[in-house]
């Protein structure tokens, strides 16, 4: 198993639209950014790079490529499920949290969760998107940005491979039998 963090910021400022995870959220700011300025899709993406030893979003869509100006960042996370895919990785859990003052993120968690699900290709019960406040402190409790961090736990195909013999010979998954 292997396991990556990412974390993400920008600045909060008019004239854009709040895009995290996905969703377009109602609010007076936006998010400054070369993308959609997604913090958390990005952080997200970030973990997963991470995992996999793949370097960082900054690496695979640099803010100084045109071709990803105002792109959803949606769509660079189906590009990184295809990164591990070819490296034959399997998503076990994302874990993520939104840090912002406001708005309040409940209404839209569960449409979050269901956009990182369908680009990643995964069911939704292996994502968890949470939020808090930093309780007027900071930045964020300024409200002058918005962060987000995220943790994950990749697995390969391989390890799947071998649990399933593993278990075909009535081995439980630790490897210590050498049952024939």
């Amino acid at each position: 198993m292997r396991v990556g963090m990412g974390y993400d910021v920008h600045r909060l400022v008019e004239g854009r639209d709040l895009v995290l995870g996905g969703v377009n959220i109602e609010y007076a700011f936006g998010l400054l950014g070369h993308s959609d300025a997604d913090v958390l899709v990005h952080a997200i993406m970030d973990a997963l790079l991470g995992a996999a030893a793949l370097g960082d979003i900054g690496k695979h869509f640099p803010d100084t490529d045109e071709r990803y100006r105002g792109i959803s960042s949606i769509k660079l996370l189906e590009q990184v499920r295809e990164l591990l895919a070819d490296k034959l990785y399997v998503i076990e859990n994302i874990d993520a949290t939104i840090i912002a003052q406001k708005p309040k993120m409940l209404p839209y968690i569960s449409k979050m969760r269901d956009n990182i699900a369908k680009a990643l290709e995964i069911d939704v019960d292996r994502i968890n998107v949470k939020a808090t406040t930093e309780e007027g402190l900071g930045f964020t409790g300024e409200m002058k940005g918005i962060s987000a961090q995220a943790i994950c736990a990749l697995n390969t195909i391989t390890n799947y491979q071998y649990d399933d013999i593993m278990a075909e010979r009535g081995c439980s998954s630790c490897g210590g039998c050498q049952k024939q």
